[in-house]
């Protein structure tokens, strides 16, 4: 029996769902940026005026911890999957800015990313 890998849409849909459950205090800040995806090529060409930037990660956590300004987080599928030049590029600026940055693979692994920000112990 084949083993179906979720889409990078509902493991991102289950940690947010899970982050607002989970720190009610903090329930809305981590918030998704939508740049992925496949758009109709007027829509894809508004939101490229509006600022949407190729390669922006997936979430972010504006919250101070631990000598960081927040946390960016890109997902990527628990199997395939790749950083694009254009998102290794955001991560590495992003931390040279100081904010932390991950690359996840799976809802699992960006829970764990999160909890460990946040400095909750298991």
């Amino acid at each position: 029996m084949k083993t179906t890998i979720p889409t990078e849409h509902a493991e991102q849909c289950a940690v947010i769902k899970w982050f607002d459950l989970q720190f009610p205090g903090l329930k809305g800040r981590l918030a998704a940026i939508p740049n992925g995806g496949q758009r109709h090529i007027a829509v894809a060409a508004k939101l490229k005026a509006e600022g949407v930037r190729k390669g922006f990660p997936d979430m972010m956590l504006l919250k101070p911890m631990g000598g960081y300004f927040g946390l960016f987080v890109e997902l990527k599928r628990v199997k395939g999957g790749r950083l694009s030049p254009e998102q290794e590029d955001w991560l590495i600026w992003l931390a040279t800015q100081g904010f932390k940055t991950a690359v996840c693979k799976g809802a699992d692994e960006a829970r764990e990313t999160i909890k460990a920000y946040l400095g909750v112990r298991q």
